[in-house]
């Protein structure tokens, strides 16, 4: 037999073979589900799992398989943490003092699984936290009020000046009027900065926008962005934190603000808690907090 006439036949069969296979594997995933997630190590900035490995449920042209670590956050929506063709993954770029629930689903050519039970952990704390106090019982009203406390976590002491806080939130109907208020704090109002950042959504105006322009971002679509909070000096020895700072933030207009989308909004329940929904960077470095958890 010539040797085209060979090639071709061996394609056949395998084309054949793999479809046989999908067609057995047809009403239910190919690759069975890989077990749950298991804490090796969790040190600041570094978590390491493991989990049982998958395994091809019918014989047949099999591939190897990847492993994708995930943090779902919805049907069929998911937050990619890292990959790997091993059962075991270390990885580097989660927020310390945060919670996460993680899954593990496997990937193969020729197939999926479905995805892994969760496990939820909690990162070791990194060099600082944020505790959160809500004094707002009415979510609409129209002021924004709580408590925010920062705590040395580290080995040696922690330089207030290279702090930074943001408290994340989402300015319904694209009205960005916010004024910062700091209504009392054990450290002093004076030592502390508040100022308010928001994010045009991406693309800028409409093309063929009319000169003057209308009000951008569109009256109507909801804005993200935070009120960062920074210190002028102090240092907070281990374990030492800064008292609490009662913050107090309302629109120019007065008119009511909706907090129930703001990440960093919890419920009041008359209780601290950490809040792991509020970012804390000390020189630029993240070490709470992660609103994407």
């Amino acid at each position: 037999m010539p040797a085209r006439r060979v090639t071709a036949t061996i394609a056949l069969a395998a084309l054949a073979s793999l479809l046989a296979v999908n067609a057995a594997r047809a009403d239910g995933p190919a690759i069975s589900t890989p077990g749950t997630p298991t804490v090796v190590a969790n040190e600041p900035h570094q978590l390491t799992l493991s989990w049982a490995p998958s395994a091809w449920v019918e014989p047949g042209a099999e591939q190897p398989i990847n492993y994708e670590v995930q943090v779902p956050l919805g049907p069929n929506t998911y937050r990619f943490l890292g990959a790997t063709t091993d059962t075991t993954i270390t990885l580097t770029d989660l927020a310390p003092g945060t919670t996460y629930r993680i899954a593990i689903a496997a990937r193969a050519l020729g197939g999926y699984s479905d995805t892994s039970p969760t496990t939820t952990v909690r990162t070791a704390s990194g060099r600082a936290t944020v505790s959160y106090l809500n004094l707002d019982w009415s979510p609409t009203n129209n002021q924004i009020q709580h408590l925010l406390k920062v705590t040395n976590t580290g080995t040696g002491p922690l330089d207030l000046s290279t702090v930074r806080l943001r408290y994340h939130l989402r300015f319904e109907g694209a009205n960005t009027s916010l004024v910062p208020n700091c209504d009392w704090a054990a450290l002093g109002c004076d030592r502390i900065r508040q100022t308010v950042q928001f994010f045009i959504p991406p693309g800028g105006p409409p093309a063929g926008m009319t000169t003057p322009a209308p009000p951008y971002p569109i009256p109507g679509t909801p804005v993200p962005g935070w009120v960062e909070l920074t210190f002028t000096d102090g240092t907070l020895a281990p374990g030492q934190s800064t008292g609490p700072i009662q913050l107090r933030h309302h629109r120019h207009s007065w008119s009511n603000i909706d907090e129930r989308d703001d990440p960093s909004w919890l419920a009041a329940t008359g209780r601290w808690t950490e809040n792991d929904r509020i970012t804390l960077d000390v020189d630029g470095v993240r070490e709470f907090g992660d609103t994407y958890s």
